[in-house]
């Protein structure tokens, strides 16, 4: 099992900057790639960053440029720096982490509880 709790979130002003965190904890020897996602409301949540447990990165088309998303392997933290905020930003931030499974079997997928960003005047 893994647990996973994000931290960071809150008020940010447009063209301002705001981190978020993830913690990992429980079996966290299997987690292979961890990510970022996130959903507004009315809208399905969408990948913003993935990292590979080699550091390999990528990004979704809308924040690439404006955030980083960086892990800490012997902290067992995944975090996501955002930078030049646009009020479409806005939404619940969530951390996921994947656990391959042997002989076929879909990957399992650890989600965090989420954390509200939000960018606003």
């Amino acid at each position: 099992q893994v647990q996973l709790v994000e931290s960071g979130g809150g008020l940010v002003q447009p063209g301002g900057s705001l981190s978020v965190s993830c913690a990992a904890s429980g079996n966290i020897f299997s987690i292979n790639a961890m990510a970022w996602y996130r959903q507004a409301p009315g809208k399905e949540r969408e990948l913003v960053a993935v990292i590979s447990r080699g550091g390999s990165t990528d990004y979704a088309d809308s924040v690439k440029g404006r955030f980083t998303i960086s892990r800490d392997n012997a902290k067992n933290t995944v975090r996501l720096q955002m930078f030049s905020l646009k009020p479409e930003d806005t939404a619940v931030y969530y951390c996921n982490a994947e656990v391959p499974r042997p002989f076929g079997q879909p990957n399992k997928n650890y989600w965090g509880q989420g954390t509200q960003v939000t960018v606003s005047s």
